[in-house]
């Protein structure tokens, strides 16, 4: 494969690489509102030889009391999380999930936040995958560890509670990726509080999916970006905990702009800080 590092993969070239060594896919999917579903339609029927990385256990650290609900990892766990799912450093990934990379994208962004570049994300998700008729297979999936070493991550590419208050300040752009419902107050079915934060701009990251799961042509995107990115500082993506966020990253990158920060903590961390005011 053209090693560009282009984001996306269709499925007809993923076929190719199936049974290469040199390949690994993992599984990614998850609810928010059911944490066991994910693995359940995992073991039901996944790519073959896919492997699955649950999002609480193996994409973020277990959050502590001023945490939003998926920090991120440090760097030795989410090491030993890529070694056990069979990723070393010379590993060529591809991660996918039913959500348009909604949650795949956590991966994605998680690796090249680690410095791996060789990551792709299914366009169009297992559903891709399926509309092909290739063949699908059920249960657990037997493979080798493999050794994964961290040397350092891109802080750079993280912002803080205390650096969004700053950076707002600053003029930075805030976009969160949440629906419009809980970005307004409206419904919030996950965190004890509803709203949004100060000066923030909502960008649903539905926006940049298409009606079959896929992310919509670069143009397209960059159509919906192109005013967030004109006469600005900085912009930052969030959403309620930092995984929708990332496919916001995504978005900024495959519409051109390169990569942005994300807030990891995000709404969730939020509402938790005594100094959550701008």
């Amino acid at each position: 494969m053209n090693v560009r590092r282009y984001p996306l993969i269709n499925a007809e070239t993923l076929k190719k690489y199936q049974d290469d060594a040199a390949w690994v896919i993992i599984d990614c999917r998850f609810d928010l509102m059911d944490n066991s579903k994910g693995k359940e339609l995992y073991e039901q029927r996944h790519i073959p030889g896919a492997r699955y990385a649950d999002l609480n256990n193996d994409l973020a650290g277990n959050p502590g009391s001023m945490d939003g609900r998926h920090p991120l990892p440090d760097i030795s766990s989410f090491s030993q999380t890529l070694s056990k799912l069979g990723v070393s450093n010379v590993t060529n990934v591809v991660v996918y999930d039913d959500v348009g990379g909604a949650i795949a994208a956590r991966l994605w962004w998680m690796l090249r936040w680690a410095r791996h570049e060789s990551v792709y994300i299914l366009d169009g998700g297992i559903q891709a995958w399926e509309r092909k008729g290739y063949l699908l297979e059920k249960g657990h999936v037997a493979f080798e560890p493999a050794s994964f070493f961290i040397s350092s991550v891109r802080n750079e590419w993280v912002i803080e509670t205390e650096g969004i208050c700053n950076a707002l300040k600053e003029g930075a752009v805030l976009l969160d990726a949440r629906s419009e419902e809980r970005f307004l107050g409206r419904s919030e079915p996950i965190d004890p509080v509803a709203g949004h934060i100060p000066g923030a701009i909502n960008l649903p990251f539905t926006l940049a999916i298409d009606s079959l799961g896929k992310l919509k042509k670069a143009e397209d995107l960059r159509k919906i970006l192109t005013s967030y990115f004109e006469d600005t500082k900085e912009v930052i993506g969030m959403c309620g905990s930092g995984v929708t966020a990332c496919h916001l990253a995504l978005t900024a990158k495959l519409a051109g702009f390169g990569d942005i920060k994300v807030y990891i903590g995000s709404w969730s961390q939020w509402i938790l800080s005594k100094n959550s005011s701008v």
